[in-house]
């Protein structure tokens, strides 16, 4: 690990250096929300943003993505074979993701690469990728990463992670691949003992500022049928109007659903986003639906953040406190109410 400084105002200069042999991905703010966009001149650089709207996961994981292509014209020797579409993974640098973003990708790669099953796109995705991560000085009155494992400064998943210090950025390495993306963006100013103190002080103060906190301690000792039979599921779910907004925004939702789409003789199997919000979500093909009411949904929703991901990876809750879901669900509900309700049920 190393730490390195460089003027704010040169920051720009030295991506630019980068974008040689990568792409590089910055916050680009549009229509009024911020996104990650290819860097294209210095004035697309913005790092003075709360946190993009949509989660990065995007990334790694497309809302609608070609993975097979196939014919049914009998007449071609390859007629129905499904043929893997060609991608390229260009190597990419992210530049000014939040901590709790890169911890998410964490969360969720216990689902696409485990011993039994490797997700060959998402695991080539994240191989292309170099993490440069911002922190928080001033993080929103929403969120609450640091109840759940993470915090505004956080480190992991990232290869380096950026400190406004305000003339200057401290930019901290973690890994080798941070090392040499530095070197080559020609970022080699070393940092005093005094920057690092200031750095520290930083973090302390920023973590301070998070005054949103949820009570986990109990929830891996919940037995499931007590929480899955819990009484308070039904107010909880009142408001609900099913329009999948929080698993949409959710940097740790991963579900998704395959469709095959064809045009006359050829056809398209395709990955899309899916949700647990979604009534249509588990409807089975026999017509049965084990999750025909809205209740059941936020049930499944939340008992698989805060229960189902306890239990089987034991890796803490599925979460981490962005506070997304809180900031754009139409109806109020909060998914800090939930981990109170849900830590502190009664047997």
């Amino acid at each position: 690990m190393s730490d390195k400084l460089i003027n704010k105002e040169d920051l720009p200069a030295a991506l630019k250096n980068l974008k040689k042999e990568n792409e590089v991905l910055v916050p680009v703010k549009e229509n009024g929300f911020y996104g990650f966009k290819p860097l294209a001149d210095e004035k697309t650089l913005d790092l003075h943003f709360s946190n993009t709207r949509l989660s990065p996961k995007s990334l790694l994981l497309p809302q609608s993505e070609k993975i097979f292509e196939f014919t049914i014209n009998e007449k071609e020797e390859d007629a129905n074979i499904l043929k893997e579409v060609s991608k390229e993974y260009p190597p990419t640098v992210i530049v000014g993701i939040r901590p709790c973003d890169a911890k998410a990708w964490r969360l969720v790669n216990v689902n696409f690469d485990t011993p039994e099953f490797k997700d060959p796109w998402w695991i080539k995705r994240l191989k292309s990728m170099v993490f440069i991560g911002l922190g928080c000085n001033e993080p929103c009155h929403t969120c609450f990463c640091t109840s759940v494992n993470c915090g505004p400064f956080n480190q992991d998943g990232l290869d380096v992670l950026i400190y406004d210090l305000g003339e200057k950025f401290l930019l901290r390495t973690f890994t080798d691949n941070g090392e040499q993306i530095l070197k080559r963006a020609g970022i080699n100013g070393d940092a005093d003992n005094d920057i690092l103190k200031e750095a520290d002080r930083l973090k302390i103060k920023a973590e301070k500022k998070i005054t949103s906190n949820v009570p986990t301690e109990n929830l891996a000792k919940k037995k499931i049928n007590e929480l899955f039979n819990a009484p308070f599921w039904d107010d909880l779910a009142f408001a609900c109007i099913n329009c999948g907004t929080c698993t949409f925004l959710c940097p740790t939702c991963w579900c998704f659903d395959i469709q095959d789409e064809v045009f006359k003789k050829q056809g398209d199997r395709i990955r899309n986003w899916d949700s647990c919000m979604f009534p249509l979500f588990t409807h089975h093909a026999s017509g049965h639906n084990p999750r025909t009411d809205k209740v059941q949904r936020i049930r499944q929703r939340f008992m698989h953040k805060l229960k189902y991901y306890i239990d089987k990876y034991n890796n803490g809750v599925a979460c981490v406190g962005c506070g997304r879901c809180i900031n754009y669900c139409p109806v109020n509900i909060d998914i800090r109410e939930a981990f109170k309700l849900m830590n502190d049920q009664a047997e």
